[in-house]
């Protein structure tokens, strides 16, 4: 029976660790420097979806049905 407990007390303290980790990554950036930093790695981000997207319609070619390299 103790070791019952023991097992149940150990999950219920990693559960409640892991519901303390969770709902401090939420926390919002309360200071100017951090919202500049969020909103630079953000307009950062954009701009990179939109440079880097593949937009070439003559390569957007379905692959063929049988592979030819296999007999």
């Amino acid at each position: 029976m103790l070791e019952i407990g023991l097992l149940l007390g150990g999950m219920g303290a990693i559960a409640l660790g892991l519901i303390v980790v969770v709902l401090r990554r939420g926390s919002r950036t309360e200071n100017a420097d951090g919202l500049l930093i969020e909103q630079s790695a953000r307009q950062q981000a954009h701009d990179d979806r939109v440079t880097y997207r593949y937009t070439d319609p003559f390569f957007d070619v379905a692959p063929p049905r049988r592979d030819h390299r296999r007999g």
